[in-house]
């Protein structure tokens, strides 16, 4: 039976998988190596075109993840790096040149913001926002020294969902490379690269690994721009060591049930939220009443854990009494783990193109894999506290 018949959910437990050839282990073993060496001088000298060559280049724990992640994406390549950020900057990168102009959705995470702000701003790249609900009207802003179109769907913080069909669709009549950020979907609920991008990256970081203990990114990529991403990628010595990869094919195995879960959990939550007083707004596109529900419909087959909501807005004790008191719930930076999160958070300083005023407090929610009961009872007594 080829692949193509298979399930989804099968391609991706087998993925970057060949027991046959690591001894009948299930698992594709850790290489820790840095030199790789040749059994004759014919061979070193035609290394070149070995697929092991050194292991900044890629280990055979490596080469599986990059497999499986194609799987995942529905790419033709992909790469793995040290870091979300790192992925998103090597992107960038490979598209800077003097003169360049680079599109970029106003919701897009704040380090990528940042990375073209103070990076490559340096190298005569320019940097234009737009309102991440634009869809088909991008075209305007398209000029003629326009060399990539970011988006990031839904927007970070925010949750606006992008018309990628459309945006994607301009972009390959006008010949501009279109980048998305895919990583609330963890791969899972969305392939982009089907619907027009040519590159989806992640912070593998998140729903990849899928328990909060391990750093990664990943770019996957459609033939054509694959040999441009990685030429960059070489130049700045991109790689990542085989216990990391090792750990990212292990939550890539899980990640089908465990995003199930955090789509079930996440909508329970959501739609308890919905009906409290001290709550003005939920942005999850899950909702039929979220403005990005129906391009959610068409592109997502499902929500992550991760959305917002907004808060009369509390005077800082008051806050600091909700959150302090929080016991299941961490306050952190990411998300993506096993674990729930809930932080505030103040998306206005991350907005030029848009304004971002939802008259009061933002806060960012990652409903974990715990009961959503006991996740809906702590934010009743958080709620409780802040209204003293």
């Amino acid at each position: 039976m080829s692949n193509e018949n298979l399930g989804f959910e099968t391609r991706l437990l087998h993925a970057g998988r060949d027991p046959a050839a690591q001894n009948g282990a299930v698992n594709t073993p850790v290489y820790r190596a840095s030199t790789i060496l040749f059994p004759n001088l014919a061979a070193l000298e035609a290394k070149e075109g070995a697929k092991l060559r050194y292991a900044r280049r890629g280990t055979p724990t490596t080469h599986a993840l990059e497999d499986a992640i194609c799987e995942l994406e529905g790419a033709d390549r992909a790469l793995v790096a040290p870091s979300g950020v790192n992925a998103i900057s090597t992107i960038l990168m490979a598209f800077a040149e003097p003169g360049a102009h680079i599109l970029m959705s106003d919701s897009s995470y704040g380090p990528a913001r940042k990375f073209c702000e103070f990076t490559l701003k340096k190298f005569g790249v320019e940097t234009s926002y737009y309102d991440p609900t634009i869809g088909a009207g991008i075209e305007s802003l398209i000029r003629p020294e326009t060399r990539l179109i970011w988006m990031e769907s839904p927007g970070s913080q925010t949750f606006e969902v992008q018309d990628v069909t459309a945006i994607c669709a301009i972009a390959r009549q006008r010949g501009i490379t279109t980048a998305i950020d895919n990583t609330w979907s963890g791969g899972y609920f969305c392939q982009p690269i089907r619907q027009g991008a040519d590159i989806s990256v992640q912070a593998g970081t998140k729903y990849i690994a899928g328990h909060s203990d391990l750093m990664l990114g990943t770019i996957a990529c459609r033939a054509e721009v694959y040999d441009r991403l990685r030429e960059t990628y070489l130049r700045f010595g991109v790689c990542i060591g085989g216990d990391d990869a090792f750990l990212a094919l292990r939550g890539l195995r899980t990640l089908p049930v465990r995003m199930a879960q955090h789509h079930k959990s996440g909508l329970q939550v959501a739609n308890w939220l919905l009906q409290q007083p001290e709550v003005l707004r939920v942005m999850h596109p899950g909702l039929p009443g979220d403005p990005g529900h129906a391009l959610w419909k068409q592109h997502f087959t499902g929500a992550s854990g991760l959305f917002g909501f907004v808060i009369t807005q509390p005077d800082r004790p008051a806050l600091g009494r909700m959150f302090d008191g929080l016991k299941l719930f961490g306050m952190g930076s990411s998300w993506g783990g096993f674990e729930s999160l809930l932080v505030p958070a103040n998306p206005s300083v991350y907005r030029s193109a848009t304004q971002w005023a939802p008259g009061g407090q933002t806060v960012r929610i990652h409903v974990g894999l715990e009961d959503p009961e006991d996740l809906i009872d702590e934010l009743r007594q958080g709620f409780d506290r802040l209204a003293g």
